[in-house]
């Protein structure tokens, strides 16, 4: 899995070939899975072990992970302190009720609260349940507390914030809604960057407005600091909360422990999921104090958010994170990462735009990308999309120099490749 084949070179340069990846992928995965609903768009293999930036499919090939499980493994595969606090609580008590105090609830709290601008958290399963329970609790804050009768929530174009019926109709993508009409009242999207829509959309029912600091999804796109600054002032203006999702940006991934940091703002409210528990289900939705009062006993729930298990992940995760400094070596390394990949792809017009905030990076290009993912597995390297046109690569805060050296020869050589097929056009 070192050297481009003939087949490979190809398969991205446009020559006919008797079975296609793609063939391929569709043949072998109803195979597999053929007691599985088909509602994912899975690649043709199978891992079954991961060890640091590494992992190994069932035929015994090894792979550099540079998309980490979208943004979920950021302390490397099977990390010892996370596993070894975990197997410990596997012997110890693995489940019991909300109805109970559970202590390491109160020591992850802890450790969120000291390291961030909020006072209070609610633990669930996901990144989509921390939104919906975002949503929920900016309703009830304007309903039940400040008596407004307030609901709407405005977000923006080329957001993604889950597959909830109330997160998809949030995110300003099409594409995740279609089919499941009619979508819940209450939501409003605008342009990004769109100041004057923003304006217009507000109006006596709005009660938050939510985005994300990197449209991580929507092409690794940053908001702007002076787009953010009306924001919050539009919000300070008409008594509304400032939801962040900070579900793929949060813990380290942006080179501040959360990308809202990079801004000098302090949302009423902000999500996590993905990086919080190293690859254990678990999700955060975090608040102001001031909110305390809208999630009183009975409001909210969940069975299995924040169980003994974990807790006991995200603990060890956070506190790895912390004592090892993680984000400044995720800003540190991407930058690294980021200069190198400018230095490799300078000599392509195909390649528009390198950018992203610490190791969340886009490389923007001027056609789809897909086959150069599919070649890139091929070539022993995993790295993900972000809408048809952007690579976007997700490696794990621990990643070493040698590690991103690798994956970028790997990288460098495939966009080349592809770049000079013929098949577009420069300044297209």
């Amino acid at each position: 899995m070192s050297e481009l084949t003939q087949a490979d070179k190809d398969s991205l340069t446009g020559a006919p070939q008797d079975r296609s990846v793609e063939a391929g992928v569709q043949e072998a995965a109803p195979a597999k899975l053929s007691a599985v609903f088909p509602s994912y768009a899975r690649y043709d293999i199978s891992l079954v072990k991961g060890k640091g930036s590494w992992v190994w499919d069932d035929q015994g090939n090894k792979y550099l992970d540079f998309m980490c499980g979208l943004a979920v493994t950021s302390l490397g595969h099977a990390p010892e302190k996370v596993g070894a606090k975990l197997k410990a609580q596997i012997d110890t008590l693995w489940h019991v009720s909300n109805l109970f105090h559970i202590p390491g609830q109160d020591r992850v709290a802890a450790l969120l609260t000291a390291n961030s601008c909020a006072d209070q958290v609610f633990f669930c399963n996901s990144g989509a349940e921390a939104n919906e329970a975002a949503i929920k609790l900016a309703r009830r804050y304007h309903q039940k507390v400040k008596g407004t009768g307030r609901y709407e929530v405005i977000t923006f174009e080329q957001s993604f914030h889950g597959r909830t019926l109330a997160t998809l109709t949030a995110t300003g993508q099409q594409k995740v809604k279609e089919g499941f009409l009619p979508l819940p009242a209450g939501f409003k999207t605008v342009p990004l960057h769109d100041l004057p829509a923003l304006k217009a959309a507000i109006s006596g029912n709005t009660a938050a407005i939510m985005l994300e600091m990197v449209l991580a999804e929507g092409g690794v796109l940053e908001v702007q600091q002076e787009f953010l600054a009306a924001v919050v002032e539009l919000c300070k203006e008409h008594g509304l909360l400032l939801i962040v999702d900070e579900v793929q940006t949060g813990m380290g991934r942006t080179g501040k422990l959360f990308a809202h940091q990079h801004y000098g703002i302090e949302p009423d409210i902000f999500t996590l999921a993905k990086g919080v528990a190293s690859g254990f289900p678990a999700g955060v939705m975090l608040g102001k104090g001031y909110l305390r009062e809208a999630f009183s006993p009975g409001s909210h729930a969940s069975t299995f958010g924040g169980t003994p298990l974990a807790a006991a992940v995200m603990e060890a995760t956070i506190e790895t994170m912390l004592e090892d400094n993680l984000a400044q070596r995720a800003a540190d390394m991407g930058e690294y990462l980021k200069g190198l990949l400018g230095d490799k792809l300078a000599d392509t017009p195909f390649v528009k735009e390198i950018r992203g905030k610490g190791l969340l990076i886009g490389i923007e290009c001027a056609a789809p990308v897909a086959d150069i993912v599919l070649a890139g597995q091929k070539r022993g390297l995993l790295f993900v999309q972000a809408g048809p046109n952007v690579i976007r690569l997700l490696p794990n805060l621990y990643v070493s120099v040698e590690e991103i050296h690798q994956a970028v020869d790997i990288l460098s050589e495939l966009i080349h490749t592809y770049a000079n097929n013929g098949k577009w056009e420069a300044g297209s």
